[in-house]
């Protein structure tokens, strides 16, 4: 059959089922293959037709990318938490705490036992002897401090008090320059001391093991002073054999001197630390009110609270008569009974 005559044939074939439906029948559609050529057709992207929404029915809503709850959200918000204030000049206040537990566990186990043991053993002159005698090698350190903040006056009766003691005085094991005729006070002075006298603060309270309650100031201050006996007088002073039983004694004097004190301090005080910082920050400000000339009005300075067996930089108990205005060139000091000078710190 020839291709013209095939094709008339089924025309009238669909023409004839076409008759007896009621609907005509839908050709059907050839796909053909894409031509294959060396360029890519691009097939153009249809966006999707959006439905329209359905008379009264709500869509429902878009779910958000992130839901973000009431407490995430005042997660964004910046929320200032104010921390508890440290106490002014104490910001180490908690390891300070610490130590200070520490150093007074050692000292009620140890150190309290063996200075009350010294005192009772050692009979009264001996030891006044030897805390004159180690006061007596103070003098140096004091002279140059005096010199330092321009007092010659002052440098001047630390120096002769110097050479009665170690002269007269049998190498300072008496105090004989505080007696008529000479009448020539022992005066604590250090270069902490001179620190202040020329305005540098305090800095920070420490309370370290091995030294006791001291500040950046006077930490500084007390190693200056530790240098200038060694590298002003040599040997014997510069030994370790010299400079570590002068420490020991040193401390032990003044741990038993001072034992009424401490035992007060623990058992009446709230906060035996609080009180330590207070008494010794105050005592050294009247210090150096002292070398200033500025005496407050009842204000006896309070003793450090310290464990000086374990301090070699640590005070000595001394008295030390007050100092007022008067003219540097003066050398004859002025005491008032009704003022209470500071005890030194060493």
């Amino acid at each position: 059959m020839s291709i013209p005559a095939f094709t008339t044939a089924l025309l009238l074939a669909n023409a004839s089922a076409g008759m007896g439906d009621t609907q005509p029948a839908m050709p059907a559609m050839v796909q053909l293959a894409p031509v294959q050529s060396g360029q890519e057709v691009a097939q153009p992207t249809v966006p999707p037709v959006a439905a329209e929404p359905t008379p009264g029915v709500q869509p429902p809503p878009a779910e958000p990318l992130a839901v973000v709850s009431e407490s995430a959200a005042d997660q964004n918000d910046i929320i200032v938490t104010a921390r508890p204030r440290s106490t002014p000049g104490d910001p180490l206040g908690a390891v300070n705490a610490q130590s200070f537990e520490v150093t007074q566990s050692v000292d009620k186990a140890f150190v309290g036992p063996v200075a009350l043991a010294y005192k009772k053993n050692i009979p009264g002159p001996i030891r006044s002897g030897l805390r004159n005698f180690l006061g007596n090698l103070r003098e140096p350190v004091v002279f140059l401090n005096f010199l330092v903040q321009l007092k010659p006056g002052k440098a001047g009766e630390t120096l002769g008090r110097f050479a009665v003691n170690s002269t007269i005085g049998g190498a300072g094991l008496f105090d004989v320059a505080k007696k008529r005729p000479f009448n020539l006070p022992r005066r604590p002075n250090g270069f902490a001391d001179t620190l202040g006298y020329y305005g540098v603060k305090p800095g920070p309270f420490l309370f370290l093991p091995l030294i006791g309650p001291t500040t950046l100031r006077d930490l500084v201050g007390g190693g200056v002073d530790s240098l200038v006996l060694p590298m002003s007088f040599g040997t014997p002073f510069n030994k370790l054999y010299f400079s570590v039983p002068r420490g020991v004694i040193s401390a032990i004097d003044y741990r038993a001197e001072f034992d009424e004190k401490l035992n007060e301090l623990r058992e009446n005080s709230g906060d035996p630390y609080t009180a330590a910082r207070t008494f010794y920050l105050q005592r050294r400000q009247a210090e150096i009110d002292g070398l200033r000339g500025k005496h407050r009005k009842n204000a006896v300075p309070a003793p450090e609270l310290t464990n000086p067996t374990l301090n070699p930089l640590g005070p000595t108990p001394q008295t030390a008569a007050p100092e007022h205005r008067e003219s540097e060139g003066s050398t004859s000091p002025r005491t008032s009974p009704t003022e209470t000078a500071p005890a030194p710190r060493e």
